[in-house]
C-alpha cells in the first residue's frame, strides 16, 4: 500500500506542475547517494521535463572516503593487540592493494558494529585491547561519533579511539561548484543533513555561489517537491535556499548536535 509520501495521484499533481513551471535548461545535482538511489528506485528522472538534466552528486560516507584512509583502517586493523571495528558496509571497500573483509579473513579481530557506542562498550569488556571504531560520515552521523568521544573521556576508557573519515557538506559542495567545469545551477540539498546542521550555512554559499538550494528528503514525494522548488527559485533567478522537508528541517537545525560537534571535532583539509 502507498503511504501518504508515496501518493501516485499527488505525484501526478506535482509532476504536472513542474513541468509547468519549467522554461529553461537546468542542471541540478542531488547531493545524497540515498536521494539518487530513491530517484533511481522510483524512475523519476525519465518524468522530468527534459530540460532538467539531474546530476548526481557525492553519494554516501563510503563513496567519499579516500583510498589512502581505508589503507590505514587495514593496517591499524592487522596489529596483534588492536579490534578494529566498523559499519559493514566498508570491509569490502577497496584499499590500494587488500580490503578490510581481505584482512579479517586472514586473522584480524574486525568486528561489524552497528553504532560507536557498540564499540565502547567492546572497550570497556576487553581492557586488554586497542579497540578502533572506523568513523565515516557527514554531518549526519557526527554527532554520535562525538557522543561516543565524550563518553569515553567521561568514563575514562583509555583503550578506545576512532579514526575518522568524516566530510561537511557545504565544503564539498563549494569544492565542486568551484571547479572550472562545473554547470551546476541549483542544489537537492540532504534533509537527514540540514536536520543537524540547519539552513543558514546554505544561504551563505547559495548566495555565494550563485546556486539555487532546496532541502529536501527522500521519499518521492519529497523528492518531486524539492525539484520543484528548485526550479521555482531557479526560474526566479533567486539563489536562495528553500527548505521543503519541513517536517525534519528546522531553520537551526539540531543545535544540542552542533555544540557536541564543535567540542570534539576541528575541521580541517581533507582528500
Amino acid at each position: 500500500m502507498f503511504n501518504e509520501f508515496r501518493n501516485p495521484q499527488k505525484a501526478k499533481i506535482l509532476l504536472e506542475a513542474i513541468h509547468k513551471i519549467t522554461r529553461h535548461s537546468w542542471h541540478i545535482m542531488e547531493i545524497c547517494g540515498g536521494q539518487t538511489h530513491a530517484l533511481a528506485r522510483y524512475r523519476i528522472e525519465p518524468l522530468l521535463p527534459k530540460e532538467i538534466k539531474l546530476i548526481h552528486g557525492p553519494g554516501c560516507p563510503v563513496c567519499v572516503t579516500p583510498v589512502s584512509i581505508v589503507d590505514t583502517a587495514i593496517q591499524l586493523a592487522s596489529k596483534n593487540n588492536v579490534i578494529f571495528t566498523s559499519f559493514g558496509d566498508m570491509l569490502r571497500v577497496p584499499g590500494s592493494r587488500h580490503d578490510l573483509l581481505e584482512i579479517k579473513s586472514r586473522g584480524a579481530d574486525i568486528r561489524i558494529v552497528y553504532s560507536p557506542l557498540d564499540a565502547l562498550r567492546i572497550a570497556s569488556e576487553n581492557p586488554e585491547h586497542e579497540i578502533v571504531f572506523f568513523g565515516i560520515g557527514f554531518e549526519t552521523t557526527a554527532p554520535i561519533h562525538a557522543l561516543t568521544i565524550l563518553e569515553a573521556y567521561r568514563k575514562k576508557i583509555r583503550n578506545f579511539s576512532v579514526l575518522t573519515s568524516l566530510f561537511t557538506v557545504p565544503q564539498a559542495i563549494t569544492t565542486i561548484a568551484q571547479d572550472k567545469e562545473c554547470t551546476l545551477n541549483g542544489i537537492l540539498a540532504a534533509g537527514h543533513v540540514c536536520a543537524i546542521t540547519g539552513t543558514s550555512e546554505y544561504e551563505k554559499l547559495a548566495k555565494h555561489l550563485g546556486l539555487s538550494i532546496a532541502v529536501t528528503g527522500f521519499e518521492p514525494l519529497d523528492l518531486l517537491l524539492g525539484i520543484y522548488t528548485c526550479i521555482d527559485l531557479l526560474e526566479n533567478r533567486e539563489y536562495t535556499v528553500k527548505n521543503a522537508y519541513r517536517r525534519i528541517v528546522a531553520y537551526d537545525g539540531n543545535p544540542k548536535a552542533r555544540q557536541e560537534i564543535d567540542e570534539v571535532f576541528e575541521i580541517c583539509n581533507r582528500k
